[in-house]
């Protein structure tokens, strides 16, 4: 609890980066890392999330190959409807096509590494 003056008491917010690395083709974790992201984005507490590599599969339009893509369809749209903040950094090769609609930022590994250094928590999948 942050103190603004003498009796009124706000909680302080705790920023969140949530990095998922794997490659949601190949693996249940990334969509269970989303799924995560979106509880804890209900909060009062700011998240952005960085996708990583193959994990910005999770936005491509092309998703029938994704693990769990049923309960991926389910929660994309909160994301979109949320404006949840994406930081993507896409791996060397071609790039998918994304889908249209979410708040995306195309980093680097550079701009990955000062959102953790800036956040309060980093939860890393």
């Amino acid at each position: 609890m942050r103190r603004l003056s003498e009796g009124t008491t706000v909680a302080a917010t705790t920023s969140i980066v949530l990095i998922i690395r794997e490659d949601p083709r190949t693996s249940a974790r990334p969509v269970e890392a989303l799924r995560i992201a979106l509880g804890l984005a209900a909060g009062e507490n700011p998240i952005t999330v960085i996708l990583m590599g193959q994990a910005i599969q999770l936005l491509a339009e092309e998703t029938d190959d994704i693990v769990d893509i049923e309960i991926l369809e389910k929660y994309l749209p909160s994301f979109e409807h949320l404006q949840i903040p994406f930081l993507l950094v896409f791996p060397s090769g071609p790039a998918p096509e994304l889908q249209e609609g979410f708040a995306v930022t195309v980093g680097s590994s550079e701009s990955a590494r000062q959102a953790m250094a800036e956040a309060d928590r980093v939860l890393v999948f």
